[in-house]
């Protein structure tokens, strides 16, 4: 079964006050903050879409207030994948799929990236498999859209920002609109 746009809207306004996982933002806020952080960095229609999107797999699978916490990876990076897979391209879903070994890779060739990481970030890294060797990095980075990941993954890790200011849930559901179309039209 697909997710409308109204199915998307219904998620988030039924379960978008969560809070996200030991973080100072509500699951909705840190949805927004990453599509805010995308369009800040002039990223298209497509990966806006997708930075805004990427933890909906939370809500589909809802595991409760931080699960790593109690040793549990919800495998939120696949979750929403079937259900948007009809309505969004690859240029959506590769990035959404592949944000989580994003971190692993980013561990592995950024020096300075793990220090960065939160609490939670630190445990679910652990859950998710853990650091990539420099081999494992090699081929990620091989993969056609690991550089959108990458990136997501950077607004990931900053979209955690207690009061940040940004556009409200209807902005991005038109953008997320406006990338469905262009996927039904092509």
């Amino acid at each position: 079964m697909a997710l409308s746009l109204n199915d998307i809207r219904s998620l988030y306004e039924q379960y978008g006050n969560l809070a996200y996982s030991g973080e100072p933002v509500t699951q909705l806020e840190h949805a927004l903050q990453s599509g805010a952080l995308a369009e800040e960095a002039g990223a298209d229609d497509e990966l806006v879409a997708a930075a805004f999107l990427h933890d909906l797999g939370h809500l589909l699978n809802l595991q409760g207030e931080t699960p790593t916490e109690r040793g549990i990876d919800d495998l939120h990076q696949y979750f929403a994948l079937p259900f948007l897979r009809p309505v969004l391209s690859d240029a959506v879903l590769e990035p959404i799929r592949l944000h989580v070994d994003a971190k692993r890779c980013l561990c592995a060739i950024d020096d300075a990236y793990f220090g960065q990481l939160s609490v939670d970030s630190v445990r679910s890294l652990e859950l998710q498999g853990g650091i990539f060797s420099k081999e494992e990095a090699e081929v990620f980075l091989q993969k056609p859209y690991a550089e959108d990941a990458l990136r997501l993954r950077k607004w990931d890790d900053r979209a955690k920002e207690e009061n940040r200011a940004t556009p409200g849930l209807d902005h991005y559901l038109s953008v997320v609109e406006r990338v469905m179309q262009k996927h039904v039209a092509a």
